[in-house]
């Protein structure tokens, strides 16, 4: 448990498999010595890369917890770890346990700031393509329509769901899995959700190509920030960093992105975003 003297920061779609972000990773530091670190997935899709950043930040930060992105999850041809799916996964939470990095299949860890303790809940729960394309109402309609206007996520070709038959199986077995977790925990203390995939569609609206907002979620978990007593959500892959509030629940998009997009947008809110201490006007 923290001792309530440093900050819970987040980050996630570090990229550093791009060789421009791999510097911006390398600059990553704590404020204080008792910073604790959220990673919240797209580190990089090669598991060297993968566990050059966690080891990085794990020497840096007094506790990093990681949950996975799509990136991670992928089988690129140029990997020497040629695993799919669900061993993939399960290879990924050994490297992180090997460098004390905690994971979604770790108790959840709980942090006390001077607000409170929190229990901090990584949660792995991918999507399920119900973030339908506009004027679509099923699975099969939507990617229909990603594919007629070119708008295809490379998830498509690249992440393998086995042994499930298809991602949103998968997704759905996460989901009943982590609400098990969630439900068991009970109302007492404040908690801080971590997903790489948004709990919920409406951060989705902003998207330049709404298509692919399919692969952003599930409407499965569109109750849990109010459904459980969750003080933050924090969450990525859209590559829009910003604040917002969901029925009074501060939602932080917290992600790098490519250096197309950062480099044009810059990081007006830092790299590292704070997420308790509550931010004064959040």
């Amino acid at each position: 448990m923290a001792s309530g003297r440093g900050r819970l920061l987040a980050v996630s779609d570090l990229h550093v498999g791009m060789a421009d972000n791999k510097p911006v990773t390398d600059s990553l530091r704590p404020h204080t010595d008792e910073d604790w670190l959220i990673v919240a997935g797209d580190v990089a899709e090669v598991f060297a890369d993968i566990e050059w950043a966690l080891r990085l930040l794990a020497g840096r930060f007094a506790r990093v917890i990681w949950t996975p992105g799509n990136h991670e999850l992928w089988s690129p041809k140029g990997d020497p770890v040629q695993l799919r799916g669900v061993a993939r996964y399960e290879r990924l939470v050994e490297l992180c346990r090997s460098l004390g990095v905690l994971t979604p299949e770790d108790p959840y860890a709980r942090w006390q700031g001077p607000e409170g303790e929190v229990v901090i809940a990584p949660l792995f729960l991918l999507y399920d393509y119900s973030f339908t394309a506009p004027g679509t109402r099923t699975k099969e309609e939507s990617l229909a329509r990603a594919h007629e206007t070119g708008v295809v996520c490379t998830d498509e070709f690249l992440l393998h769901p086995d042994p499930y038959p298809a991602v949103d199986d998968w997704c759905r077995e996460r989901v009943a899995v982590t609400r098990e977790r969630l439900d068991a925990l009970g109302t007492d203390t404040p908690l801080v959700l971590a997903s790489h995939w948004p709990l919920l569609r409406e951060p989705t609206n902003v998207m330049w190509y709404p298509e692919f907002a399919q692969w952003c979620g599930t409407e499965l978990t569109a109750d849990w920030h109010t459904r459980y007593p969750v003080a933050a959500a924090v969450y990525g892959h859209l590559h829009i960093p910003r604040t917002t509030h969901h029925d009074g629940v501060r939602f932080e998009e917290v992600s790098i992105g490519y250096p197309r997009e950062w480099r044009r947008r810059g990081h007006p809110r830092g790299l590292l975003r704070q997420i308790l201490p509550t931010p004064e006007g959040d």
